[in-house]
């Protein structure tokens, strides 16, 4: 479908792109170059909302179809070695969403050559996927309102999956997130003499022992719900009971049920705890995402495209990660996509300083999104 030097550059784009990472709402350069690049080959192009969002639309009337990429990267410090590694200390696209906007980037090209019929395209490059919200913050601000889309759609580089495996379940893909911050306060005192003290270290560790073990005490085995303690900080000194300790972590699910299940046992252990170490605790809790919920026909029109171009498309089970393509999920019917982007030999996962795009598969996931275009206003 592509020639090998529209490839090239489409690789030279992501390349660039990991030279020169930036974090959520801070995607300038990024936009820039998204933008430049569209207004190159005819669409309409939007810049400004969600702050460095970018959304282009090509066509009219008819059907129409959202295909999105999220832009953003991560403040972690790369450790890769590459020759184009990030020239920006401390950032790092370590999730592959340098390769996802250069795979749309190359089926963009693609689409405004071969020209829209009977339909529209809405192309939606999002800022600040990584924890900040900016699918939300792009809908807060008008995106289907501005830009109607019948459907939406959003790829992930998946690498846990074989290049060649596509995978777009029929519901549940990525679950809901929460996290939360426990401040724990009580009496300290000299470590020789822990009876003029209170507990604190002790409340935080059982804590920390006792949230992990919700789920598996207050959920069904059959409902998914994960609660994970990540930092515990608390102390000065060897010989020095310390008078507080934050306790801090992050809970998963997919059933909202479960969602309230897990924040309410979550303060009462917190408050059962605290108390009985003869401390004061209080919590912000705060949930961020939904789950990310495919609709059936979405996602079964995903397969059939993806059958087209031979790939692998049986079903695998969800992940208890999450994605911010939920907000648009929740206004639109569409689907989430896995695409397999396993490499050969070391495989770091995403979110590893050693993570590298696999830039193999970048021309796959581009067909995959020129076909869906066709097939989708086709019907």
């Amino acid at each position: 479908m592509f020639d090998s030097a529209h490839i090239a550059e489409a690789v030279a784009w992501r390349h660039d792109l990991h030279r020169h990472p930036e974090l959520g709402f801070q995607e300038e350069r990024t936009s820039k170059l998204i933008a430049g690049l569209l207004q190159g080959w005819g669409w309409q192009v939007h810049t400004g909302l969600a702050e460095t969002g970018v959304v282009a639309r090509l066509g009219e009337g008819g059907p129409s179809i959202g295909l999105r990429a999220d832009i953003d990267a991560l403040p972690i410090e790369e450790a890769t070695g590459l020759e184009y590694a990030s020239t920006h200390p401390g950032k790092m696209h370590a999730c592959g969403h340098d390769g996802h906007t250069a795979m749309l980037l190359l089926a963009a090209r693609q689409i405004a050559a071969e020209g829209v019929k009977d339909g529209n395209v809405t192309l939606i490059f999002q800022p600040a996927e990584e924890n900040d919200g900016g699918a939300r913050v792009m809908i807060e601000e008008g995106l289907f309102g501005k830009f109607p889309c019948d459907t939406v759609f959003g790829i992930h580089n998946w690498p846990g999956l074989a290049p060649g495996r596509l995978v777009a379940r029929d519901s549940e893909m990525m679950a809901a997130f929460a996290i939360f911050e426990i401040v724990i306060e009580g009496r300290g005192g000299h470590a020789a003499m822990p009876e003029q003290s209170d507990g604190v270290v002790a409340a935080a560790a059982r804590m920390a022992a006792a949230l992990q073990e919700l789920p598996a005490r207050r959920l069904s085995p059959l409902v998914p719900g994960v609660v994970s303690v990540t930092q515990i900080h608390t102390g000065s000194a060897f010989n020095v009971c310390p008078d507080r300790a934050v306790v801090s972590g992050t809970a998963r699910w997919f059933q909202p049920e479960a969602g309230d299940e897990i924040e309410k046992r979550l303060g009462e252990v917190v408050q059962g705890v605290a108390a009985a170490h003869g401390c004061r605790a209080r919590v912000d809790y705060q949930r961020r995402y939904p789950a990310t919920i495919n609709s059936a026909a979405e996602a079964a029109l995903v397969r059939r495209v993806g059958d087209t171009m031979g790939l692998d498309t049986g079903e695998t089970g969800p992940s208890m990660a999450s994605e911010d393509f939920a907000f648009m999920l929740n206004e639109k019917p569409g689907a989430y996509i896995w695409l397999g982007a396993a490499r050969e030999g070391d495989n770091p996962g995403l979110h590893s300083p050693h993570f590298n795009f696999n830039d193999d598969v970048l021309p796959t996931g581009s067909e995959f999104w020129v076909r869906l275009v066709r097939q989708a206003l086709a019907a």
